[in-house]
């Protein structure tokens, strides 16, 4: 029994040292992707150079009291839009109100009295007729004989007192119509100083800062209200001075502006001459067009144009981006390959690019999802075509 035993063990160890190994079957290659290829070659490129600047109002206004007076009510918050006229402040207007109500009396009692200097005026007129009227009949008599040169004395006396009677009432007439007149200035300005209790918008705007609250004492001169004018902003950027024979007042530039989407066109409104002497730039103002989402203080870029230069450009689309790096992707050999680059300005669909790439390189665009670094590709030359 053992016997048999060992012999089938013996078999069953020369059948298993005379099987043949396991043979390791090679791993298929994945199959190339399709993608299309186009190969980099210089082109020109506009060229230009970059200033940085702030956005700021054409108009803007701080908005103070004209008289000194307590605030009753700021009507308006920031942020707020405010139309031409809008009443934003009330001040407290009593005391203009008791001025201009007591200048108002002293013209009336200064108009009230012109009836009586008139009278006194045709009174002293008429005594001054009658007294030049007896001294022409007083001197016929005295050349007659017919009257004493005491008589004709007294008579002379009587036409200077007329004469300065009519003139002391003239007198009081001029200085009533001059308090009259002052009067009437007094009103004026009471009116005037009433009205600015009320501090009214300018123009339409837009409210940047509240400066004041009900109960603050408002003087002349100290800021209650930051208004901005509506629809009407400009880029004010600091360009070199080796620049300013390149920058034309009139001129188009392309402006970026980091809370708006998209560049935009400005117009350069105005460039002031004075250079800085600490920065050697001088201060160009670009015309913005019309933005609801524009305020003073954004962050902006303008673009000023030099013309063309060959550069290598590559579409925006090509363009892979993880965290702070940008990539592309180019074929070499029919395998994908991954390579850093640097850009610089885009124009349009295109971007410049600085570094990374060089002309003969065979970019891969559009980048398919499923294509990545080491990937086998074929070029689509039906696409291509």
């Amino acid at each position: 029994m053992s016997f048999n035993k060992t012999l089938l063990l013996f078999l069953a160890l020369l059948a298993a040292c005379g099987s043949k190994p396991n043979e390791t079957k090679p791993a298929t290659p994945p199959p190339a992707i399709s993608v299309s290829i186009s190969t980099l070659a210089p082109a020109m490129w506009p060229d230009s150079f970059e200033a940085v600047g702030t956005v700021r109002p054409r108009v803007a206004a701080t908005l103070s009291s004209q008289v000194m007076a307590t605030v009753l009510d700021v009507k308006v918050q920031p942020g707020d839009r405010v139309a031409a006229g809008q009443t934003l402040i009330t001040l407290d207007a009593r005391n203009f109100e008791t001025a201009q109500t007591q200048a108002q009396f002293a013209l009336n009692e200064a108009r009230n009295a012109l009836p009586e200097t008139d009278s006194a005026i045709a009174s002293a007129q008429a005594q001054l007729d009658l007294a030049q009227s007896t001294l022409r009949r007083m001197k016929e008599l005295l050349d007659k004989r017919s009257l004493s040169p005491q008589e004709f004395d007294e008579s002379s006396a009587r036409v200077k007192l007329a004469q300065a009677a009519l003139a002391m009432a003239q007198a009081r007439k001029r200085q009533l119509n001059d308090k009259v007149q002052q009067a009437e200035q007094s009103v004026q300005q009471a009116t005037i100083s009433r009205a600015y209790s009320e501090i009214k918008a300018p123009f339409a705007a837009l409210v940047i800062a509240r400066r004041a609250e009900p109960g603050t004492l408002a003087s002349p001169g100290v800021p209650l209200l930051d208004l901005e004018q509506q629809g009407s902003y400009r880029l004010e950027v600091a360009v070199e001075e080796v620049r300013l024979a390149k920058v034309q007042r009139g001129a188009t530039v392309e402006v970026n502006l980091d809370a708006l989407p998209a560049p935009r066109t400005g117009r350069i409104a105005e460039i002031v001459p004075a250079v800085d002497p600490a920065s050697r730039a001088f201060t160009v103002k670009i015309d913005l067009p019309t933005n609801p989402a524009l305020r003073g203080g954004l962050f902006g870029r303008a673009r000023f144009p030099l013309g063309e230069r060959p550069a290598l450009a590559i579409p925006r689309g090509a363009i892979l981006t993880q965290g702070q790096l940008q990539s592309v992707l180019i074929e070499d050999s029919g395998i994908a390959r991954a390579r850093l680059v640097t850009l610089g300005p885009a124009h349009g669909d295109a971007v410049e690019v600085l570094s990374g790439l060089r002309p003969g390189d065979r970019l891969i665009y559009p980048v398919r999802p499923d294509l990545t670094d080491g990937s086998p590709v074929v070029e689509n030359r039906e696409v291509r075509k």
